[in-house]
């Protein structure tokens, strides 16, 4: 995304206990075109190169009222992606991030403008801090207005080790990480920023992140094919990533970084499946969830600020990104990590919500052109 420079408030309130999302919802006119286009774009996209896999689902208020997998989770063994098929879903990670940021701040255990350092005063290791400037704050980093650099420098070097480990990495990557801008003057997409995000909270909840999400978050909303790491229960549903360069096929890196990320937990670890993050999507469009989060509470995090570009088509805001398709708005994220790009986003207006799932990087395969193609809505009858 493009730096963004100007800003502008969004308001949408979601309201808070998801229903299944495994359903079938009788499909209304509207619906079922919105179904045929994003089959029909998808059918399209994956002709060109036929790779690996892509599993498709539409959210329909609470429900996930169609899904479609097309190609392989794993190729060699000629594995068919299903709905059952885990994937990795990169900085999708985030919006559970804000999430446990917006829950702290509702059980009064932390503020948005608490300073990071206040929790997790290892960020005062970052190089390049601004004379006078004041320290950066728990709602700058969730916004990606912190002004730190995006990643640490040899980054590489940082993108290993197991999740048990991932805060260690973290800290030992912070003296290789600068300020780019002043905070609060500038969007600037910091993953080193989210990863610190987390920490920060995680020493306020008195839990480890993963803990605290997956009971704080996964449970509550009955997503119980959602984890971190791969463990003997679910590693057979995981699809195998690949990367596609120039046709030539890469599956090796994907299948390391199984093994760990470094510091990239909070800010793009998650594996899940179309039918939990269906959970998660529904409850973003509003259905309710006390166990998770307060109506109010939400409303907070989505009626906040929002960073936007100057042409207004793209934005971001506490842990969510906002794209603006003709005249229709959409909030969610999309993801990407080695062999795996995802993207989950929603129309609130109209309750509707798409989500991809691809087990693989590069190639002919655009994605965006299948949330186009899903929310282009029909030119009105003269």
């Amino acid at each position: 995304m493009k730096r963004l420079h100007s800003f502008a408030l969004v308001f949408f309130g979601l309201l808070g206990s998801v229903l299944p999302a495994t359903a079938q919802a009788p499909a209304t006119p509207e619906l079922r075109a919105l179904i045929e286009r994003l089959d029909a774009q998808t059918s399209k996209e994956f002709a060109k190169d036929n790779f690996a896999s892509i599993t498709v689902g539409v959210v329909s208020g609470p429900n996930l009222a169609w899904s479609k997998s097309y190609g392989w989770a794993d190729i060699e063994k000629k594995s068919p992606a299903t709905k059952s098929t885990l994937y990795r879903i990169g900085s999708i990670t985030k919006e559970f991030t804000a999430l446990m940021l917006l829950q702290l701040v509702q059980e009064g255990k932390v503020h948005f403008s608490d300073p990071v350092e206040k929790y997790f005063p290892e960020i005062n290791k970052i190089q390049g801090r601004f004379p006078g400037a004041p320290p950066i704050t728990l709602i700058q980093l969730a916004t990606h207005t912190s002004g730190l650099d995006r990643e640490p420098e040899d980054t590489e070097t940082y993108l290993k080790g197991p999740v048990s480990e991932w805060e260690k990495v973290l800290i030992a990557a912070l003296p290789k990480t600068r300020y780019a801008f002043e905070p609060g003057t500038h969007y600037s997409y910091s993953n080193i920023g989210y990863a610190a995000l987390g920490a920060a909270l995680s020493r306020a909840a008195g839990q480890p992140y993963v803990d605290y999400v997956t009971q704080r978050i996964f449970k509550p909303l009955g997503m119980t094919s959602s984890f971190f790491e791969p463990n003997d229960q679910m590693r057979s549903r995981i699809s195998r990533g690949y990367i596609n360069e120039d046709g030539k096929i890469d599956a090796e890196t994907a299948e390391r970084e199984h093994q760990g990320r470094g510091y990239k937990v909070p800010n793009g670890a998650i594996y899940t499946t179309v039918e939990d993050l269906a959970r998660f999507v529904a409850f973003q469009m509003g259905e309710e969830a006390p166990a998770v989060l307060k109506k109010d509470s939400l409303d907070e995090i989505f009626g906040g600020l929002v960073s936007m570009n100057s042409k207004l088509t793209r934005g971001y805001g506490t842990g969510f990104e906002v794209l603006r398709l003709d005249d229709v708005v959409l909030y969610g994220h999309s993801g990407g990590v080695a062999g795996y790009e995802a993207q989950a986003f929603f129309d609130r207006s109209s309750r509707t919500g798409v989500i991809l799932l691809r087990n693989a990087l590069g190639g002919s395969f655009e994605m965006s052109s299948l949330l186009r193609a899903a929310f282009k809505k029909p030119p009105a009858l003269p």
